[in-house]
């Protein structure tokens, strides 16, 4: 019985509904009618009827009626609503009336596109933004928003035109206040979505360096918030607005909002996504988004809290770092597998997809490195906020991603392939974590070595970029008899040497920062020392070009650096001679003196306290006088220069 009711009910309203589409016609013809009339109470009456019978989707009819009631007419309503003119018959009391009669129709006729793109309609633009901000406009806010996005959109120089009269500032204006969810609101963000892809980034920065921050931080919470398709447009917005190239100015500008939980809002935002079934995209989006705000605000910016009022279910601290990883973590071994397939397997190059998918992949790679430092940072840091279970369920994620990659680079390694920026990428995110232990991976960390010290990146002419990533794993490692063994054993020991320089020598690898030359001095000092223990035969040549790098380094060098470069001259000079050593065309007269200089130099800053390390530089010296003691009968010119 009850179905039949429901039945017969629906079917009333079925008949009420054809009833109407018949009835419009005569009612459109009334319309027009009166739009025709000679006298305005007829036009407003025609206009007040147009918003009743007319269809949004019937463009035809929608271009009868503007046909109708023409421009000048329209441009008189619309002023008279802003208290600049009269329309015959009208007063100040229907004024309130007419504005919105105005805006509304002129909203609806833009719904034509070659309405919205004509002239008359791009000049209404700094008239609709006057009237936005006006106290009694919040009945209109909808429709005027509706006509700025159509026009803008519809119009070549939509977007301009609204930046120039003041658009930017209006939206800043009005955006933190409008209703959540709210039609007015999905509005306003899709103008800020326009506007940014028709002006660059950088431009709306520059230019609009207070307006854009408050926007984005309305834009973050309503990404937090949203519960519907919108909450996708927001993740792609916010990822192209906060992209790394655009990162630093914009951090500046958004330090300057009053509401600063626009970060904890993304957050919530982030996690929404990444705990929910939504498309593979939309998560690799929310990564690149994550991606990019641990740049600008450091990796602790994952470990941040989500106590916000308006987000009612609370997120433990850890979850969006569990998140970030476990996706981060299959995106790589998804994305190290179609790698290997399309280079390896496939039957054809599809280098677009190639691109695409190196792409995405140096995104999540970029996050394991900063989890990796977040976790380091962790360790040291006594008031540890990453909980037990949080920790352990981390390091066993980064176990198995670093696995993944050594497994991809060992499928390099059997094709025959060093140079590649995915191979390289992947030696650097080795280096990170091997950084932080040293010891894990062990056994496919030594076959791999030489292979991994061997990669270049696509640009790079020779390996040296693979050697940096290594280089603080192989100084702790080469620490050890073992370490250094393997280091001998594979070869890599070359490499390291190679590295060193280039660090060293002017060119484009000369670096500002000594950390790598450090580095790399105390990984050839570690193995040096360790030489008749690893019972492994170095070859003499390579440290040839090291020599003559030193010549050059000691008359630029402080005097740590000298202690350094001195003591490892003078294990280099145990294993050989002055004679052996001018056979080599680089080791000419002019490198014996400068090497003779730095000996000189080392031996005699016994007892100076001109750094730090003086226990290191004590230590330093005992292997320069020790060695010279050994070595100086084979090297007449250094000894002359000592003993002179």
């Amino acid at each position: 019985m009850e179905g039949q009711q429901q039945q017969l009910l629906l079917q009333q309203k079925e008949e009420e509904r054809q009833q109407q589409e018949q009835q419009l016609p005569t009612l459109l013809d009334d319309c027009l009618k009166l739009l025709r009339g000679e006298r305005d109470e007829q036009r407003l009456a025609g206009l007040f009827l147009v918003t009743k019978v007319c269809n949004k989707e019937d463009h035809n009819s929608i271009r009868k009626v503007y046909d109708a009631v023409g421009v000048r007419f329209l441009d008189r309503l619309l002023r008279t609503g802003m208290r600049k003119e009269n329309v015959s018959g009208g007063d100040d009391d229907n004024r309130d009336a007419y504005l919105q009669l105005s805006v509304t129709v002129l909203a609806a006729f833009c719904r034509v596109p070659e309405i919205a793109a004509s002239e008359d309609m791009l000049l209404k633009i700094p008239s609709i933004l006057q009237i936005m901000i006006k106290p009694s406009a919040s009945s209109i806010l909808e429709e005027c928003y509706e006509f700025l996005l159509l026009v803008s959109t519809a119009c070549e120089d939509g977007v301009t035109t609204l930046l120039e009269a003041g658009g930017m500032k209006v939206i800043a204006l009005q955006i933190p206040s409008l209703s959540d969810g709210s039609h007015t609101l999905e509005l306003s963000i899709r103008l800020v979505q326009l506007i940014l892809s028709k002006i660059s980034i950088d431009s709306v920065i520059k230019g609009y360096f207070t307006e854009l921050p408050v926007v984005v931080a309305s834009i973050a919470r309503q990404f937090a918030l949203s519960q519907n398709a919108l909450k996708f447009e927001l993740l792609h917005l916010l990822s192209n607005v906060l992209s790394l190239h655009h990162s630093v100015h914009l951090q500046n500008a958004l330090g300057s909002v009053s509401n600063d939980r626009w970060s904890t809002y993304i957050r919530a935002g982030i996690v929404d996504i990444l705990q929910n079934r939504v498309a593979p995209v939309q998560k690799m989006q929310a990564l690149i988004l994550a991606e990019s705000l641990m740049t600008m605000l450091g990796e602790g910016w994952l470990l941040g809290q989500m106590n916000v009022p308006d987000i009612p279910n609370s997120i433990p601290p850890g979850r969006c770092l569990l998140l970030v990883l476990e996706l981060s973590r299959v995106e790589v071994a998804i994305l190290l597998n179609d790698l290997g397939y399309l280079k390896y397997e496939a039957s054809s190059c599809n280098t677009e997809a190639i691109s695409v998918k190196k792409g995405n992949l140096a995104i999540v790679f970029s996050l394991v490195e900063k989890i990796i430092k977040l976790i380091s940072h962790a360790v040291e840091d006594e008031g540890n906020i990453i909980c037990e279970s949080t920790f352990a369920k981390v390091i066993s994620g980064l176990n198995e991603t670093i696995g993944v990659v050594l497994g991809y680079l060992k499928d390099g390694k059997d094709h025959g392939r060093r140079k590649g920026d995915d191979l390289l990428a992947s030696v650097r995110v080795v280096g990170s974590y091997l950084a932080e232990t040293p010891l894990a991976c062990k056994e496919e960390v030594k076959k791999l070595l030489g292979y991994m010290l061997s990669v270049e990146g696509e640009d790079e002419q020779s390996p040296f970029l693979s050697a940096c990533f290594l280089l603080p794993m192989l100084c702790q490692t080469t620490m050890k008899i073992e370490g250094a063994t393997i280091l001998a054993s594979s070869g890599g020991y070359k490499a390291v040497v190679e590295c060193l320089v280039k660090l060293i020598c002017p060119g484009p690898h000369a670096v500002e920062d000594n950390s790598c030359i450090f580095l790399a001095c105390d990984t050839i000092l570690n193995l040096l020392l360790k030489r008749e223990q690893i019972h492994v035969q170095l070859d003499e040549s390579v440290f040839v070009p090291l020599l003559r790098a030193f010549a050059y380094w000691a008359e630029v060098a402080d005097g740590a650096s000298i202690m350094l470069a001195s003591s490892i001259c003078s294990l280099i000079f145990e294993s050989t001679s002055e004679e052996s050593l001018s056979r080599y065309t680089e080791f000419d007269d002019m490198v014996i003196d400068n090497l003779s200089r730095l000996v000189v130099k080392g031996l005699a800053r016994r007892g100076q306290d001109m750094f730090d390390g003086a226990e290191s530089d004590a230590d330093l010296h005992e292997i320069i006088s020790a060695g010279y003691s050994r070595w100086s009968n084979r090297f007449p010119r250094i000894r002359s220069a000592v003993e002179g």
